[in-house]
C-alpha cells in the first residue's frame, strides 16, 4: 500500500479501535497493525499512532 494510504489508515484505526497502531515498512510497501500484534524487527516501524496522546 502507498505511504499516504497507510498513514491515513493507521490514524483511522488508532482512533476507531482506541489502541496503538504501528506503520511499518515491508518489502512490498507499507502496512499497519496493532502494536501488540507486531513481532517483527523494530527497525521496520516508521511511526506509532497512539490515540491517547495529543
Amino acid at each position: 500500500m502507498p505511504l499516504s494510504a497507510a498513514q491515513s489508515l493507521a490514524w483511522n484505526l488508532a482512533k476507531t479501535l482506541m489502541t496503538v497502531i504501528v506503520l511499518i515498512r515491508t518489502d512490498n510497501g507499507y502496512a499497519v497493525m496493532p502494536w501488540d500484534e507486531f513481532d517483527g524487527n523494530p527497525a521496520q516501524v516508521l511511526h506509532e499512532y497512539d490515540p491517547f496522546s495529543s
